[in-house]
């Protein structure tokens, strides 16, 4: 596992926090969006971060929100279900990856979760340079609107016992037009805490990033 270096993202007028990671020799990176409620310092994000690390990829967790805008999202909860916001701000900290010398070119991913995986799939409708999107226990009935224009390859992990989840999953698959997989966690929940439900996550994520991302 590559060791994280604390970042400042400027987004114009927003600074947001964000751990980068980059292995020796790494030519592709992962943007994290994460769930609803969340932040940079998910483990179950952070999990997954270290393998694909240890496959070789970069990663970038970021807070979507700025301290400020935490507060007020801990006491609404509404900014969190802004997809539209929370799109911006990946979109935002892509162009901020692309600007930065040691990480020009590098081909870049995104992997979502909850919420955060509706934002990363409208990122990607508006950029089509994304590499691939993999979403964890998505949302992407929040994203309806932008899926049909979503090309990069795309797959989505749900845990088996996330019904309701697989559901809507199961309805953006007719929708996506790009190359696309769904994939069930047997036994899985929404926030995969069963044993061995979230290595099975990170290593199905590794697998398709390590395969679409490559150069």
């Amino acid at each position: 596992m590559a060791a994280a270096a604390e970042v400042v993202l400027e987004l114009g007028p927003v600074e947001l926090a964000g751990d980068l990671a980059v292995p020796s020799g790494a030519e592709a990176i992962v943007l994290f969006a994460h769930g609803s409620g969340s932040g940079r310092r998910s483990p179950r994000n952070r999990s997954v971060a270290a393998t694909l690390q240890d496959a070789g990829l970069a990663t970038l967790l970021f807070d979507l929100l700025t301290d400020e805008e935490e507060t007020i999202d801990e006491r609404t909860a509404e900014l969190r279900f802004d997809i539209s916001l929370l799109a911006d701000r990946l979109l935002g900290a892509t162009r901020w990856v692309r600007a930065q010398d040691d990480l020009q070119g590098m081909r870049i991913g995104y992997f979502g979760a909850s919420t955060g995986a509706a934002a990363a799939l409208v990122a990607a409708a508006e950029d089509q340079r994304i590499g691939a999107v993999v979403s964890r226990g998505g949302r992407p009935d929040l994203a309806q609107d932008s899926l049909a224009r979503v090309i990069s390859p795309t797959l989505l992990i749900v845990g088996g016992a996330d019904v309701r989840v697989i559901a809507m999953n199961e309805e953006a698959m007719e929708q996506l037009r790009c190359e696309k997989r769904m994939e069930i966690v047997p036994g899985g929940s929404h926030l995969f805490e069963e044993p061995g439900a979230l290595e099975r996550v990170a290593e199905l994520a590794r697998d398709w990033f390590a395969e679409k991302l490559a150069s």
